[in-house]
Parts: C-alpha cells; structure tokens; sequence
C-alpha cells in the first residue's frame, strides 16, 4: 500500500469511528479496552491524531510528549475528535513527500509513510473499540491493509523492548493469513520477539484464519479464528501482547 492509500483508509476510518461513538453514547463501557467509556477512547484517539499531526506538520525531529485530554464531553468531545481526525488527514494529504520528522518504528520508506501507516491503523484499531462499545458487527477491512497492520505489530511493535511477548525458553509460533500470501514466523526468547515473513522451521503454535479476522485479533480486538498446537502459546499471546 502507497502513502495515499494509507491516508484514504484513516480518512474512512476515522469517519466510521466517530459515527459508532455517537450512535454508542459517551457512557457506553468498550470491552475491548477495559475500563475505558466512548469517552476515553475519544479523547484517547484525538489527542493521538494531533499528536501525530504536529509532527509532520512542523517537522519536529525528536520525541515530545502528547497533549492533556481536552476536558470535554459529549457532543462538545465527539466535535473535537472530528476536527482532530480531520486535521490530520489534511495534514498527511498535504505533506511534502520528503518531509523529515520523528518516527518510532522502523522500516518505512519516509517519515510521511510512516505516520500514514501508523495512524491508519491506530484509528481502525480503535474503530473496532468503537463498535464493539456501539454493538453490532464490525465494519470490514480489505484484506492487503490487513495483512499490513499483522506486518506492523508483528515486525513493528513487538520487536521493540516494550513487547511483553516473552518466554522463558526458546519458543516459535507461526502466523498465517489463510486467504493472502503472508506468513510469519515468530521467535520467542527471554529478549523482545523476532518475527520473519516466512513459514521456515517448525513452529509449536499456529495462529491462522482471513487477514481481516487475524488483524483485529492479534491487536487483541477479536477472538481468533483458529489455531493449532500448543495452546500455551496460543493464550501468551493473547495475555502478553495487548497494544492501547
């Protein structure tokens, strides 16, 4: 997926995030997040997007912290987190291509394609919170931008030192999108997870289903569609690897 592509999914889903909290109520509890209400996840999600924002928009080459929780609630919070999502879209359509900033994760081809990717996929992550607050089922996904967001948990987020994904012994568990040419191995050890785009070796657990349905669970939004193996690593998955 090109940087476009990415911008046009956040435009979408920030859309569809926004209509599920409204139609949810801003008490509405979000199992998917424990603790939180539509109003957390709102104020969660757009003070990320201007967070985001402001990076590209002025170019900030080093890590400084988000902003305070805007203080607001219902239609006044919902107005807000519009005008934020909105904002950013803007933002990342507008951007030079060369544009040089902060990023955190590694791997992308330019800063703007970084932030591109990465907000599209924070604010559908937290478009299925929203839903899932909303009730319901869950809009769809394509299938290319779900096997993309597996690719940046697996070989983004979980390679860093934050990842809880550990264990004791050396350990292997294979992901695989059963719909899509994507297959990942992931190796396990007492240090943070090294995850390939390949099938090579035995693994001792296989986590498998569609993209659309692997993506949502292995963010730990959705149960998963299937696996096999040893179950021990199957539930350290889902006990250890959670990402707000």
């Amino acid at each position: 997926m090109d940087t476009a592509s990415f911008v046009e999914v956040l435009e979408t889903e920030g859309r569809l995030l926004a209509d599920a909290a409204e139609e949810a109520g801003p008490g509405a509890p979000v199992p998917s997040c424990p603790g939180w209400e539509i109003r957390d996840l709102l104020a969660h999600t757009g003070t990320v997007h201007r967070w985001a924002a402001a990076f590209v928009a002025d170019g900030h080459p080093a890590p400084r912290p988000m902003g305070e929780h805007p203080g607001l609630d219902g239609t006044g919070l919902l107005a807000w987190y519009r005008d934020g999502h909105r904002r950013l879209v803007d933002t990342l359509a507008g951007a030079a291509p060369d544009v040089e900033c902060f990023t955190f994760l590694t791997g992308s081809p330019s800063a703007l394609a970084f932030w591109a990717r990465r907000q599209a996929h924070e604010t559908a992550v937290h478009r299925f919170d929203a839903e899932a607050a909303r009730g319901g089922n869950p809009s769809p996904v394509a299938t290319d931008f779900a096997v993309d967001g597996v690719d940046e948990l697996l070989r983004g987020f979980h390679s860093r030192h934050k990842s809880r994904v550990r264990t004791g012994r050396p350990r292997v568990l294979r992901v695989r999108a059963t719909d899509a040419d994507a297959v990942w191995t992931v190796r396990l050890s007492q240090e943070p997870p090294v995850t390939t785009r390949d099938a090579r070796g035995d693994a001792e657990c296989e986590l498998a289903g569609p993209a659309a349905e692997l993506y949502p669970a292995l963010w730990n939004r959705r149960p998963l569609p299937a696996w096999s193996g040893d179950a021990e690593l199957a539930a350290l998955w889902r006990e250890t690897s959670a990402v707000v």
